[in-house]
């Protein structure tokens, strides 16, 4: 087990260390309030972590406070290694992004999109086309979540039992058959929609690598990248490390809710949202990404391979906004296009938060964020486990990191 330790002060890194308390004050008011039951926070500058904050309880029923080897649900933040997975097999040859998908998932064969209608009158045509793995990437394949409850696709994702993304008690196989089976929302390429497309990668991952995917994250991401605490599942002895989850009741106080079956393997390999990670594990991930493919001598992808995944994919400069489905149409996603399974900022005079051209990252539905600030080699993270609902963590975040930056 490796921990998580700050390698020099603020002012060596070019960082406000002021600004740094500012953010620590602001976050533990937060936590004061009942609002968070805690939180982790790390900045790093060229590779060396120069703020490193814990405050507040990992389990708020047992007073255990948060601290550096805390383990988290990151959720969403596994999509970034799903896509590291693709890539890794794209560069072996052994997949292409413009792969059609029914090559390796003959189930996608003759997609058919939503024309017309609801339940059981739902009207469908011909795709006009194949959906490619850059699709899947993109999140421009036509596919949806059910929780969306905004077009009736969504709502036949639910009378299937994919409200949530899988059937009770399901596997990865089986759950991917069963999207195979909705119609899409719209032809593959032509529209952006945050979906279970990341599982469909997962799958596609098995199937080309003959490897169950957290064998092969196992063999070829986190093992070569020492995240020794990163994986689908925990170990007896990582148990009392895990941060207990907890959902933003209607009051804005948080309460405990169930999430992912973590104490041991689970059927459902989620390459969507099934992963749990140390603040020193995704500290490593995020200097993988910004060194372009290599750390510590290990070279996963190659720069220009890296320099794809965290560039805007959306076409003609899209996006999230204008090419977004109606439910992604929201200020929030203005000057953010996409990359593959990250955001990218292409106007930081049009994002909600202060932003710098070209930075990339992502969040995770328990309020875990991270980025990777390129224009001046910043990483940074944010650990907490709360499912929101009207709490909004990252524009806070990234106003106050980047008052920080002194350089």
């Amino acid at each position: 087990m490796a921990q998580l330790r700050q390698d020099v002060e603020p002012a060596e890194a070019g960082l406000d260390a002021e600004a740094l308390d500012r953010l620590d004050r602001h976050f533990a008011r937060h936590v004061d309030a009942g609002r968070l039951p805690g939180y982790l926070v790390a900045v790093a500058r060229g590779g060396r972590v120069a703020h490193l904050t814990t405050y507040g309880l990992r389990d708020v029923a047992a007073g255990l406070p948060v601290e550096p080897d805390t383990l988290w649900r990151i959720y969403s933040m596994t999509k970034p290694v799903t896509a590291v997975a693709v890539l890794l097999l794209v560069e072996e040859g052994r997949l292409s992004l413009d792969d059609p998908l029914d090559r390796h998932l003959p189930a996608f064969a003759e997609p058919r999109v939503y024309e017309g209608g609801a339940g059981a009158d739902v009207r469908t045509r011909p795709a006009a086309g194949p959906i490619l793995i850059r699709h899947l990437l993109t999140h421009t394949a036509g596919l949806t979540f059910g929780f969306y409850h905004r077009h009736p696709v969504d709502a036949l994702y639910r009378e299937a039992g994919l409200e949530y993304s899988v059937p009770p008690g399901a596997a990865l196989a089986e759950t991917v058959e069963l999207y195979a089976r909705m119609p899409l929302q719209f032809d593959p390429g032509t529209q952006w929609n945050y979906s279970v497309a990341s599982n469909v990668l997962g799958r596609v991952v098995e199937v080309v690598s003959g490897q169950p995917l957290d064998a092969f994250f196992a063999e070829r991401i986190l093992g070569p990248l020492g995240m020794t605490d990163t994986g689908f599942h925990i170990a007896p002895g990582q148990a009392d490390r895990l941060a207990e989850l907890y959902g933003e009741t209607d009051e804005g106080g948080i309460e405990p809710v169930p999430g992912l079956p973590v104490h041991g393997r689970p059927r459902f390999l989620s390459g969507s949202g099934g992963l749990v990670s140390s603040a020193h594990d995704f500290h490593r991930f995020m200097e993988l990404l910004r060194r372009g493919g290599e750390l510590d001598g290990v070279r996963l992808l190659a720069p220009q391979t890296l320099a794809l995944m965290t560039r805007n994919q959306l076409p003609g400069g899209a996006t999230i906004r204008s090419f977004g489905a109606p439910v992604h149409r929201e200020p929030g996603n203005d000057g953010l296009g996409f990359g593959f399974n990250v955001s990218v900022v292409t106007d930081p005079a049009r994002t909600l938060a202060p932003s710098h051209l070209g930075t990339y990252g992502w969040t995770g539905v328990a309020t875990t964020a991270f980025w990777v600030d390129p224009a001046h080699d910043l990483t940074v993270q944010f650990m907490t486990q709360v499912r929101p609902k009207s709490l909004k963590v990252f524009p806070e975040l990234r106003r106050l990191v980047h008052a920080a930056v002194a350089d």
